[in-house]
């Protein structure tokens, strides 16, 4: 065999054999459906909660805390009571609101002369009420009297200017307060005007439920007392 026929093989064996590949390529692996399946539910992304239930979340969780805090405030802080009857005239009328500091006398605090305060009822009768508002017009040590339309503490006049009128009712005392008990009366003096302290006595502390400091409504009588 001469040189020539050896080439003419060796291209025809070229030319029928795979063409040799200048960068050669990694083959692509098999691909696994099962792990490809499960790897496309784990990575698929969660759903969102919806907008609104968020949104309702926080407006209840806002709702909750201010409720809370009105409670919190409403038995330690203040009240609001509605002046009932006439026995405070003229200084409160009837279904007139009135803003109750608790806060002084719960923490510390003692009624003053001239406060007009909100106490439980301390009478047993058929006409026994929840609450009522009175002035303090003696406190612990002084004495107290009614005599010819007038009171006296500690036997000097007092004078009265929340009031329209002498005192219409029966004389009474002279009276000393006990240790931590209260004389309360109403403004209105006029005859059987006002169940208080002539009636059913000194008012123990632990009967005060706070101080009306202002008239809230209605607003064109707004104002301290």
């Amino acid at each position: 065999m001469n040189g020539y026929s050896d080439s003419s093989s060796d291209a025809e064996t070229t030319s029928v054999g795979p063409r040799k590949r200048s960068h050669a390529q990694p083959l692509a692996k098999p691909v696994n459906k099962e792990k490809s399946s499960k790897k496309g539910k784990q990575g698929k992304p969660q759903g969102k909660k919806p907008v609104w239930t968020t949104e309702l979340w926080e407006w209840s969780r806002t709702l909750i805390i201010a409720v809370i805090v009105v409670l919190l405030l409403h038995f330690f802080v203040f009240n609001l009571s509605t002046v009932k009857g006439q026995s405070m005239q003229p200084t409160l009328y009837e279904k007139e609101w009135l803003f109750v500091n608790k806060y002084t006398y719960m923490f510390g605090g003692s009624p003053q002369i001239s406060d007009v305060i909100i106490l439980k009822d301390p009478s047993n009768g058929e006409d026994k009420k929840e609450y009522l508002v009175k002035r303090v017009v003696g406190i612990p040590g002084d004495t107290i009297e009614i005599r010819q339309g007038q009171l006296y503490r500690n036997g000097e006049l007092v004078v009265e200017p929340y009031t329209d009128t002498e005192i219409a009712d029966f004389d009474y005392g002279p009276i000393k307060l006990k240790t931590d008990t209260y004389f309360v009366m109403g403004d209105n003096r006029h005859a059987r005007a006002s169940k208080d302290s002539r009636s059913f006595g000194p008012v123990p502390l632990d009967m005060i439920r706070g101080r009306a400091d202002f008239i809230l409504w209605p607003i064109i009588k707004l104002k301290a007392l």
